[in-house]
C-alpha cells in the first residue's frame, strides 16, 4: 500500500483527552481530490500508535465531512462511524477499517475525522488516520520519502 500526503489525516496525532468531540489531524479538502477513489471503493485507516488509556473510557470515530474547515460536531455531514470502543481495545497496532460510503449523504467540501472520548478522560493515545484503496490487514511498515 502506497501512502499520498494529501489522503493523510493524521501522522502519530495525539487524541485528545477531554470528555469531548475534537477534530483530530487534518480536513481534506474534496474541491482538489474529487474522485478520490477513481471508481474504487475508498477506506479509512486507523492505526493506534500509542495505546488508549484512562479508566473505562471509549472512543468513537467518526468520519464527517462540512463545508467549514473546522468540521462543526452538530452541523457537518455524517458519512461512517465506529460506534463507542473500549480503551482496553485501542492498544498500540489496533487497526480499524471503515468502507467511505460512496452512496448516501453527498459529501461536502471539506472532509474529517472526529473522535468522540466519553465516560472519562483520557491520558494517552495517539493514531495514524488515512485513506486507502487498498486497506491491508497486516501490519505496514512506513519508509521515509526518497526526496535528497
Amino acid at each position: 500500500m502506497i501512502l499520498d500526503e494529501r489522503t493523510e489525516i493524521a501522522d502519530n496525532v495525539t487524541l485528545g483527552t477531554a470528555v469531548a468531540t475534537a477534530l483530530i489531524g487534518d480536513i481534506i479538502d474534496m474541491t482538489d481530490a474529487r474522485d478520490i477513489g477513481q471508481g474504487q471503493p475508498v477506506y479509512l485507516v486507523i492505526q493506534i500508535t500509542t495505546a488508549v488509556v484512562g479508566t473505562t473510557s471509549t472512543v468513537n470515530f467518526r468520519v464527517r465531512s462540512d463545508g467549514v474547515e473546522a468540521i462543526h460536531a452538530t452541523t457537518s455531514t455524517a458519512h461512517v462511524e465506529t460506534g463507542a470502543i473500549a480503551e482496553a481495545v485501542l492498544v498500540a497496532g489496533h487497526r480499524i477499517v471503515l468502507a467511505l460510503p460512496g452512496e448516501g449523504n453527498a459529501y461536502e467540501r471539506y472532509l474529517g475525522v472526529q473522535s468522540i472520548v466519553a465516560v472519562n478522560v483520557l491520558t494517552a493515545g495517539a493514531v495514524n488516520i488515512f485513506l486507502t484503496t487498498e486497506p491491508s490487514v497486516t501490519p505496514t511498515t512506513s519508509y521515509p520519502d526518497a526526496a535528497n
